[in-house]
């Protein structure tokens, strides 16, 4: 068919390869491009946009790769009948192989010639809605929910305790306002069970304006003075060094336009973030009020409010921040969000008990292993064991 003749389409892109961005970019008559970095973005974005009639993704992706995006949609059951194509910078045969047992509509790679992709949108989506049964993906879906008696037991904890509690929370927040008027509730998102994004409640404990302030502190964040200021080179990989010439210690990404291996895209991404984490000893940005509450841990008691509305638990995994989960989504993190998110959890007290030493290796393990062995009477223990830590002076 005809470009002219070709509906425009809102289509879904999602990875970070300029070169194909710029691509569809130049086709604003075929394409009008929703642009994600990353899966836990796009699954976020497609529960809430049905507007989407095709979803572009690269193959090659950090955390979450294109095929382990195409099964998690599947396994939601949303957009079945939008097609899901998959993008490569490169030519290879395991790949296409890969791409097509995973029930992705189409694959392409190398130099792609965009009108065939705007035919073979138009072609699927008349396929996939007219002549494919509803159940025809017959997805698998694995959505965890909390257990009858645990969910029971969350609502009476978290009811009880937020009545028992409300002097002292009404207490707090007015000091708070008197301190440093403004609002009194500190709200984030987080990612939790199933990579489900939520607003996550905290007292605030830092004063109005305290971002903007940053500029004026930046020379005292410890970990911006640690931070290497040089940029990774995707060639200096002390383990893909190591190998013969084309081979490489784990699989190849393409990132900002390079070539480069996973794991020392993670490596760069730590050292990125350690210039971009703020940690100021004696920071001046958190009121008195701000200093108590947060060595009381009672900041934390709105979370009582994210246990009744059911996005945590009392007992879990802790809920990350997106920039955190965003890099987390790979084979041996992901069972971590198989499992309820919650307060208070495994690796915190265990953290506590060794004094906050504890490796990255050690809090997946325990992350993962919460998640396949959590049990009622497992989770009233922790419980009794985070009365004691809190009152530990390790924060974590």
């Amino acid at each position: 068919m005809d470009e002219k003749q070709l509906p425009k389409r809102k289509i879904l892109y999602i990875g970070g390869y300029q070169k194909f961005i710029e691509k569809f970019a130049e086709h604003p008559q075929l394409f009008e491009i929703v642009h994600v970095e990353n899966g836990l973005k796009a699954i976020g974005l497609l529960k809430n946009d049905t507007s989407i009639e095709a979803i572009l993704c690269e193959y090659f992706l950090p955390g979450m790769n294109g095929i382990e995006i195409a099964k998690m949609i599947h396994q939601e059951q949303f957009h079945s009948k939008t097609p899901i194509i998959l993008l490569s910078p490169e030519k290879a045969d395991k790949q296409r192989e890969k791409a097509f047992k995973s029930n992705v509509n189409d694959y392409y790679e190398g130099d792609f010639d965009i009108e065939n992709i705007a035919n073979r949108i138009y072609y699927l989506r008349i396929y996939l809605n007219y002549f494919t049964p509803e159940n025809s993906q017959d997805p698998q879906k694995k959505e965890y929910r909390i257990p009858w008696d645990k969910r029971l037991f969350d609502i009476i904890v978290s009811f009880f305790a937020l009545l028992f509690l409300s002097p002292i929370l009404i207490l707090v927040a007015a000091a708070i306002w008197l301190e440093s008027k403004g609002k009194v509730f500190y709200t984030s998102k987080r990612v939790g069970t199933g990579y489900k994004i939520f607003d996550f409640y905290k007292l605030r404990s830092m004063r109005i304006g305290a971002d903007a302030a940053l500029k004026d502190l930046k020379h005292l964040n410890q970990y911006d003075l640690d931070a290497p200021k040089d940029a990774i080179n995707p060639e200096d990989c002390p383990r893909c060094s190591a190998l013969p010439e084309g081979e490489f210690c784990s699989e190849m990404l393409y990132a900002e336009g390079k070539k480069i291996c996973e794991y020392w895209y993670f490596e760069n991404r730590k050292q990125k973030a350690a210039s971009t984490f703020i940690k100021i000893k004696d920071d001046p940005r958190i009121t008195k009020v701000g200093k108590l509450i947060r060595n009381t841990s009672i900041d934390e008691l709105p979370q009582l409010v994210n246990v009744l509305k059911g996005d945590m638990s009392i007992v879990g995994n802790r809920p990350l921040p997106l920039y955190e989960a965003e890099m987390l989504t790979s084979d041996d993190w992901s069972e971590r969000f198989m499992g309820p998110a919650g307060i208070t959890g495994l690796w915190q007290v265990e953290k506590r008990g060794k004094k906050g030493q504890m490796s990255e290796e050690e809090r997946k393990a325990l992350d993962n292993q919460y998640a396949r062995t959590y049990s009622f009477w497992g989770d009233i223990k922790l419980i009794l064991k985070t009365i004691p830590a809190l009152f530990q002076k390790e924060n974590v």
